[in-house]
């Protein structure tokens, strides 16, 4: 189901210039980073303060249908903002190219963490290096396909 609500753009020229490209020509432009050719995909997501819808482009980090989203903000000292977002509503619409799906993000911890940061990394060797500049453990969310939550089913019958 998508997002509603009222959309604020990025405060950042350079993001809401590739989310309009991308949205605009329906995921056949602005689809990769800048000028290094690799992908990008746009989540949409809640604000966690202001309750407004944010769209931001990350790395496409892809796998059997499920997504990466590395909160790693170059290897600042603090997360990005979507960090608090995700946090605050897991529910999020990603576009990959023309194909708009939504998901639920989930914050990863463990082996499935180091699994997803290799994936990461792979796509984006950057990655390795903003870790190594920051002090802080850069944050993994996996994005899965929503699954809506429907009235719950009563157990079936038993026969007499």
């Amino acid at each position: 189901m998508p997002l509603e609500g009222e959309y604020e753009p990025s405060p950042a020229q350079w993001i809401r210039e590739q989310v309009e490209l991308y949205e605009g020509s329906g995921g056949t432009q602005g689809t990769t980073l800048w000028d290094t050719g690799l992908p990008v995909v746009i989540v949409t997501m809640r604000g966690a303060k202001s309750g407004s819808i944010r769209k931001i482009p990350v790395m496409r980090v892809e796998h059997e249908g499920r997504y990466a989203m590395v909160a790693s903000k170059g290897g600042f000292p603090s997360h990005p903002a979507w960090y608090f977002n995700l946090k605050a509503d897991p529910q999020v619409e990603l576009q990959d190219g023309p194909e708009r799906r939504s998901m639920t993000a989930r914050e990863l911890t463990g082996d499935e963490k180091a699994q997803w940061w290799r994936r990461a990394v792979a796509a984006y060797p950057p990655y390795a290096e903003y870790q190594e500049k920051t002090d802080r453990v850069i944050p993994v969310f996996v994005l899965e396909a929503a699954h809506p939550a429907g009235p719950a089913k009563a157990p079936a019958p038993t026969g007499t």
